[in-house]
């Protein structure tokens, strides 16, 4: 999963439990994306800035039955240059992807895939805003779910957010946020069979792609009797998890292998802060020619570390550090990164600092002392109920006929 760097302030806090009305969101979602498909309205489908797995995977499987419907979808992400991250390309529905320069808005209807707040658009924070209101970040703003939000001199575009995180702000006109599932492609999923589209091999590769990234392999807390549920579905229309995983996670260039030495090399374990980090700088970057997205794995190797708790790998981009943090059970590092000025889960989250590097870290331990504890995982028994079980909804039963077509990586 891709961290959260959002260095917007204010940043609003998780409402309570049930605050979403989550199968009342899905329906309400499905009935505007099936009246855009009616109308011939073009659906603009934005993920994360430079997405990860999730994101994407969620916004092309979207995308991919949206247009078996009939209707107009554009994917689109902020990146510089617009590329697709190299461990993703072997996703289908790639011919639908914009760069965010050839879009003019506002689109009549924009939907923001596995993106907590309106700042993690980058960019394409612009698509979401109404006139006369500006391009900065806007956070802590919730409209209510369905709620039409009007300020300049026209009414706001309608921007449906489908999102998992805790951390979410609501800055939609219509959200659907389900803190509970373990992918927002998960949840794109569970809309796709509340379109009535066939589930083929190219959407389902896409699916699965974010269900694997953001449960680690099925390695996560996340992963519950329902998503193996969900796994077996995707796997039945013919997909090649192997050649997924390996493009995922198992493939790299000779300059990553260097940089990561070079990366562990530098590695300081702090005890008094139960804190293990490291850091990457640009010209690191640079000297092993690589792209900052093939990168975003260091941080799973750092967390591995036994005599820490928290992992954190902060990496320079420009004038900023774009901050990887990783928990091992005991501390919830997303409320940790939401006083940061970003946020995530509770295992798994991130920010963004301009900061020198030396008072970046500072400013991080003292908020770490601070940070709330979790119970830790490694202390209960490994075998016995998951308190956690049945929190997604079980997948529907896959339907008889559907078609077995996928990308390369994506079928047998």
């Amino acid at each position: 999963m891709t961290d959260l760097c959002d260095t917007a302030t204010g940043v609003a806090d998780p409402p309570p439990a049930g605050w979403d009305d989550v199968p009342a969101g899905r329906a309400a979602v499905a009935a505007q994306l099936a009246g855009a498909v009616a109308t011939g309205t073009e659906v603009v489908l934005a993920a994360h800035v430079s997405p990860d797995g999730d994101s994407l995977g969620s916004a092309l499987a979207l995308a991919l039955a949206l247009r078996a419907m009939g209707g107009r979808p554009r994917v689109t992400f902020d990146a510089e240059p617009f590329a697709v991250p190299r461990t993703l390309r072997f996703l289908a529905g790639q011919e639908l992807l914009a760069d965010p320069v050839t879009i003019s808005g506002p689109p009549e209807l924009v939907v923001c895939l596995d993106v907590a707040s309106r700042s993690r658009l980058g960019r394409l924070a612009r698509l979401t805003e109404p006139a006369g209101r500006g391009t900065s970040p806007a956070t802590g703003s919730q409209p209510a779910t369905g709620s039409r939000e009007a300020t300049g001199s026209r009414e706001a575009p309608r921007v449906v957010v489908i999102d998992h995180h805790a951390s979410n702000t609501r800055f939609g006109t219509l959200n659907l946020v389900d803190r509970d599932a373990a992918s927002t492609s998960a949840m794109v999923m569970e809309l796709i069979d509340a379109l009535g589209v066939p589930l083929d091999a190219d959407m389902a590769a896409a699916i699965y792609t974010g269900l694997v990234t953001d449960t680690g392999s099925f390695r996560f807390v996340a992963t519950t009797p329902a998503v193996h549920g969900l796994a077996a579905r995707l796997l039945a229309t013919g997909i090649r998890h192997d050649l997924i995983s390996r493009a995922l996670w198992d493939t790299h260039r000779f300059g990553y292998v260097k940089l990561l030495g070079t990366v562990l090399g530098r590695a300081r374990l702090e005890p008094e802060h139960d804190l293990v980090w490291s850091w990457c700088g640009e010209g690191d970057l640079g000297t092993a020619g690589l792209d900052h997205d093939e990168i975003e794995g260091f941080i799973d190797t750092l967390r591995t570390v036994s005599e820490a708790q928290v992992a954190v790998i902060c990496k320079q981009d420009g004038a900023a550090w774009k901050v990887s943090v990783r928990s091992r059970g005991g501390v919830d590092v997303g409320v940790l990164c939401s006083g940061l000025g970003g946020g995530g889960h509770q295992l798994a989250a991130g920010f963004t600092s301009r900061a020198h590097l030396a008072a970046l870290m500072d400013t991080f331990r003292d908020a770490l002392v601070r940070a709330p504890r979790l119970a830790d995982p490694a202390a209960g028994p490994l075998a016995g109920p998951d308190d956690a079980a049945g929190r997604t909804t079980v997948p529907a039963a896959r339907r008889g006929g559907e078609p077995s077509i996928g990308p390369a990586l994506g079928r047998r």
